[in-house]
């Protein structure tokens, strides 16, 4: 069986699984669990929705042992129903790890349900979890190395024997099998066609092949993202000032999405080129936003979900919160950008938006004036411009702003019938009757459901 990737679950799993990783950004493992766990009964095959939920169980626990365990009789318990269903005891075995992820007796019991299921991804990962906290249990590391051998993963294997042998020199089992695993990935690879090639330069072949191939990937698996990222961490290290190298880095973590580290490489890496690349910059700041747009979808996705509980309380008091310093950083960068580049009319035009945003009506004008400039942004400049003006009261020059942005704006589309209902409005504020049914009249030829057009053209007659 296959595993399954976050594309191939359906699409109500597939929205559980955001749920769960906004819950786990949160720390809150149980609701993570709880939802991978339903998500893991229908799709025992997604390998990564299993990893969250012992990583959200280790969080949890503290990686602490439980001092009154049950896992033995768990684990007994459960042995019976692997030969009658494999997957009802991966099942059981889930959520009695919940309590005890790294308990070495119920994650072999998982080892031998998942082969059982022909799910051996899983049964690797469950010799993994118990190496997570017993690195030198060189038991489970020859466990797990004939396991990846057996199943088509000599690279694995051999760098599961070397471990081995770092523990235990004069292991000469692990020597034999790192011999053997290294032969059947040469093999595997076609190494051995070449002649006059050492059996160490094969194995160093393969390992450029594959950092190669992992580089040029565009879609990478979480195991080619972590050897790029040690890679690429050992350059940066070497040569610090190396721009391309740190933003490699930056772009690997945004696609591993881990905002928080992403965003932090993409600083350093704007920094080292003294903020002259724009993009970078921008990027950077981006990420740091999204870190908060995160934390405010992922609460009130809780809140919805459920409601009246003393979490969702919780969770309800700090949105205000997140909004506000949300905002106050989007602003902040805006500024920033503006300083650094105030010849750029986007950016102008940027800033005058999130100052309208904040009802900082007197600021915002100056950008907006500038950024009208802009051919791109120009009716969005003027539309704004009027609210500024209608805003402090300044009828006449929000009507004359409006005038002139309807005049230039050709196609009846969703921004004129927008710029001429706020002009509308201006006109009702100044009193002038007939000019506000006029405007509602422009709208209410084509779209007659817009706003509340069509009660006020029809109110006029």
């Amino acid at each position: 069986m296959a595993v399954k990737t976050e594309k191939d679950l359906p699409e109500f799993h597939r929205a559980n699984w955001l749920k769960a990783m906004s819950a786990m950004q949160l720390k809150n493992y149980g609701y993570t669990i709880q939802i991978l766990q339903t998500i893991l009964k229908s799709c025992p095959d997604f390998l990564a929705g299993r990893q969250l939920a012992r990583k959200a169980a280790l969080a949890k626990t503290g990686g602490k042992k439980s001092l009154f365990s049950t896992a033995s009789f768990s684990a007994m318990k459960i042995q019976a129903q692997i030969k009658k269903d494999p997957l009802e005891a991966i099942d059981a075995i889930e959520k009695c790890l919940e309590a005890e992820p790294n308990n070495p007796q119920l994650n072999q019991t998982l080892r031998e349900a998942a082969l059982a299921a022909n799910l051996p991804e899983v049964a690797a990962f469950a010799l993994e979890t118990i190496l997570e906290s017993s690195p030198k249990d060189t038991k489970v590391l020859h466990e797990l190395a004939k396991h990846q051998l057996q199943f088509g993963q000599p690279d694995k294997a051999v760098e599961l024997y070397q471990r081995i042998v770092e523990i235990i020199p004069n292991d000469m089992a692990a020597i034999k099998g790192m011999k053997d695993a290294s032969a059947s990935a040469s093999m595997q690879s076609g190494g051995w066609e070449k002649e006059e090639t050492t059996y160490r330069d094969l194995i160093k072949n393969k390992e450029q092949a594959v950092a190669l191939e992992q580089q040029s990937r565009v879609v990478r698996s979480e195991e080619m993202i972590e050897n790029l990222l040690a890679e690429l961490h050992a350059k940066a290290e070497a040569e610090p000032g190396n721009i391309d190298t740190s933003r490699r880095i930056a772009e690997l973590y945004e696609q591993r999405e881990d905002w928080e580290n992403a965003a932090s490489w993409f600083t350093y890496a704007a920094a080292l080129s003294n903020n002259s690349d724009m993009a970078m910059v921008r990027k950077a700041s981006d990420l740091q936003v999204r870190q908060f747009d995160i934390a405010i979808s992922a609460r009130e996705d809780y809140i919805a979900a459920n409601p009246g509980t003393p979490e969702s309380e919780s969770y309800e008091a700090e949105l205000p919160g997140l909004r506000s310093q949300r905002s106050e950083l989007a602003l902040q960068f805006a500024r920033t950008r503006v300083e650094q580049n105030p010849t750029d009319l986007q950016f102008r035009f940027e800033l005058g938006e999130l100052l309208t945003e904040h009802e900082r009506w007197q600021d915002a004008i100056p950008e907006l004036q500038k950024a009208r400039q802009n051919p791109s942004v120009r009716t969005k400049a003027m539309s704004l411009l009027g609210r500024c003006f209608t805003a402090r009261g300044m009828l006449d020059l929000a009507a004359k702003t409006l005038s002139d942005a309807v005049a230039e704006l050709v196609a009846m589309d969703f921004v004129k019938k927008d710029v001429i209902y706020n002009l509308g409005l201006v006109y009702e504020k100044m009193g002038d009757k007939d000019k506000t049914v006029d405007c509602m009249k422009q709208i209410y030829e084509v779209d007659y459901g817009y706003r509340d057009v069509a009660a006020r053209v029809e109110g006029s007659y």
